[in-house]
């Protein structure tokens, strides 16, 4: 079976983080991923991980908090994250032209030297609008990776197809630089409107069950992060999700 880790900004609206946790544990997971909003307490949220059977090995960052990178490491170190993943950038932060882009790929390898110099693995987390090009027709994902080439890839594949590109396309391209990838269903069209046309894991239009070979094939992800960015039961979507997961190799 494929392990799949578990994006915790998909509960984010769960009364209780920690009854959540618990659900994880019972359902099977053992892997879980953690995002900017839960680490005003780095070490209470490591023991309920650790009362769960659950483990953190990824977690995504924001920039802000990237950049006070003393205090990343200590979180990082208290929850045992191995790999940091900075996750997303506002519409100001963004250009039309290069120059915004190249700004951020360069901020991301000075960050990406800093946390490898600690032993972490560093790399960015994509949505659609990477896929956007730019004035001088390569598009920011490229920009980033180009020029920061130190820093690993986070692919969103759902987001690579929202962003009309073809997944197996960039996977042959940097499918060396992708180290962990975010494993997220796009329902049928004019579906789930109430979830913002997303899907479980294995009841969309994304096709799982033959793109984790892909994946594993022509990636070097190690990570595999069940996502739904708006689902309207969590619980649902974590126990469909590994449902689906538990049929790969």
């Amino acid at each position: 079976m494929t392990e799949l880790s578990f994006q915790l900004y998909s509960a984010r609206n769960y009364p209780s983080l920690s009854e959540f946790l618990g659900k994880l544990g019972q359902l099977g997971y053992r892997q879980v991923e953690g995002f900017g909003g839960l680490y005003a307490d780095p070490v209470g949220l490591a023991a309920d991980l650790k009362k769960n059977g659950l483990s953190m090995p990824t977690g995504h960052f924001g920039l802000d908090q990237l950049k006070d990178t003393s205090g990343a490491l200590r979180i990082a170190e208290a929850l045992g994250v191995k790999r940091i993943f900075c996750p997303f950038i506002m519409p100001d932060q963004r250009s039309e032209d290069e120059s915004k882009w190249l700004e951020l790929a360069e901020t991301l390898a000075e960050l990406g030297e800093k946390f490898g110099a600690e032993g972490y693995g560093f790399g960015w987390h994509n949505h659609d609008f990477e896929f956007a090009p730019t004035t001088s027709g390569r598009t920011p994902m490229e920009i980033i990776l180009d020029t920061a080439p130190g820093v690993e890839w986070e692919c969103d594949i759902a987001w690579v197809i929202r962003g009309k590109a073809d997944p197996l396309a960039w996977f042959d391209r940097y499918g060396d630089r992708i180290s962990a990838v975010h494993v997220k269903d796009i329902a049928p069209e004019g579906e789930n409107a109430d979830e913002d046309g997303w899907a479980d894991i294995g009841h969309g239009v994304v096709g799982w069950d033959k793109l984790i070979n892909e994946v594993k094939a022509r990636t070097k992800a190690q990570y595999f992060v069940a996502e739904h960015d708006k689902p309207s039961d969590p619980v649902r979507f974590a126990t469909r999700s590994i449902a689906t997961a538990s049929k790969w190799k």
